[in-house]
């Protein structure tokens, strides 16, 4: 996002996903919402295992992460990356946000 610009409730829904049943937003756009880099965000994570319990977030499978690269541009980047995404639930997305402290605003 463009740091100058207000991040909206439609940039965030957007975004949204709907994987394994669940509603998720990916690493790398929940990364731009704040500003941050995702290798930042994901270290973030790693940093505070005991904040994100199982239902908070999970790491996409190999075929998840393919079906991404082909149905949206903006993962486009992934497709020789060996890593996967990690997915946020909205439980996860809260604990991220104390985390990261971010200073967007949502309107």
């Amino acid at each position: 996002m463009n740091k100058d610009r207000t991040l909206t409730i439609a940039d965030v829904e957007s975004r949204i996903l709907q994987i394994r049943g669940e509603k998720i937003l990916v690493d790398r756009d929940v990364a731009k919402f704040y500003g941050v880099s995702t290798k930042e965000l994901n270290q973030a994570v790693k940093n505070n295992p005991e904040k994100f319990p199982t239902g908070f977030s999970f790491s996409l499978n190999k075929n998840e992460k393919d079906e991404l690269v082909k149905t949206f541009d903006r993962f486009n980047c992934l497709k020789h990356s060996s890593a996967n995404p990690t997915a946020f639930t909205e439980k996860g997305l809260y604990m991220l946000a104390t985390i990261l402290k971010s200073k967007h605003n949502f309107i």
